[in-house]
């Protein structure tokens, strides 16, 4: 009798072990990559001279531009490893192809459920097949409206610019969103030049973030004093190709930074940058 029930206690633990693996290793292998509850994850990925960041926070998503569409195979694979099934949200901040270059490509692979354009268009091929792609999926454009915020799950992201119906410089069209995680912040500025800055201050819109995006790969086009001075981040990314023939960032920029000990993230130097917010504090990693 002893003998049996040590055979029956061991096969009971080994069944034991069995089920464990199953419905909870697995599970982790899965979810691995994905936001941990109440986990906030912004990607800025490496895609050379362009711009491109992943927000996620536990199933849902957006996906503020593209790169080039040179870029493509990187981009897929890059939200492919993050996990990425379908986005709440794709930002297409402004129609020159180093953002949105890729975005057609997106949504023919994802499940994309709006899609948010400036009220501006471009004559280039990468703007027709985005429009091209946006009609097969069925999708409307929405147009960014400043003050109002768009929700991704229980995200919201505030929309800031563009202020105006025209402007002589593209840039300048260019969706500016802040996204707040409980006491942690992050402002998205793509290619806003001063000008769209100084709309943004006089709206009167709180701009205060955590993480700045800098604007324009780091142009001194962008960044202006009071416009950093009111943001007043800890820390600023840098989104563009190592050795660019715009010479980004410029140095005035990076010297207002360093002048106010601002952390500088740079995916020329580092790849893709990841940042992690619990609500209370972020942390930083990088690809290299």
């Amino acid at each position: 009798m002893n003998k049996i029930r040590s055979v029956l206690i061991t096969v009971i633990s080994l069944l034991a072990v069995i089920i464990y693996a199953v419905f909870f290793l697995n599970d982790g292998i899965h979810e691995s990559r994905r936001p941990a509850d109440g986990e906030l994850i912004v990607t800025t990925i490496d895609i050379g001279q362009g711009d491109s960041q992943l927000i996620q926070q536990g199933d849902n998503a957006i996906l503020i531009d593209s790169g080039e569409y040179s870029e493509r195979k990187k981009l897929i694979d890059t939200l492919n490893s993050l996990g990425l099934k379908s986005l709440d949200y794709v930002i297409a901040t402004h129609p020159h192809t180093d953002h949105m270059g890729s975005l057609n490509v997106v949504i023919d692979t994802y499940d994309v459920k709006h899609i948010m354009m400036p009220n501006v268009t471009a004559n280039t091929v990468s703007f027709e097949k985005l429009l091209e792609s946006i009609s097969k999926k069925n999708l409307r454009i929405e147009r960014p409206v400043p003050g109002k915020s768009i929700a991704a799950g229980i995200m919201k992201l505030e929309i800031l610019a563009p202020n105006a119906d025209k402007y002589a410089n593209s840039n300048n069209y260019s969706i500016v969103a802040r996204l707040e995680w409980g006491h942690t912040s992050f402002l998205f500025t793509s290619d806003a030049e001063a000008l769209s800055e100084k709309e943004i201050l006089d709206k009167g819109f709180n701009v205060s973030a955590d993480v700045l995006k800098l604007g324009h790969h780091g142009s001194v086009s962008s960044t202006s004093d009071k416009f950093l001075d009111k943001v007043n981040p800890r820390i600023a990314v840098i989104s563009r190709a190592i050795d660019n023939k715009y010479g980004h960032p410029h140095k005035e920029t990076i010297d207002k930074l360093n002048e106010k000990n601002i952390t500088v993230y740079d995916t020329a130097t580092m790849g893709t940058i990841t940042m992690r917010s619990d609500g209370t504090k972020i942390t930083v990693t990088s690809e290299k």
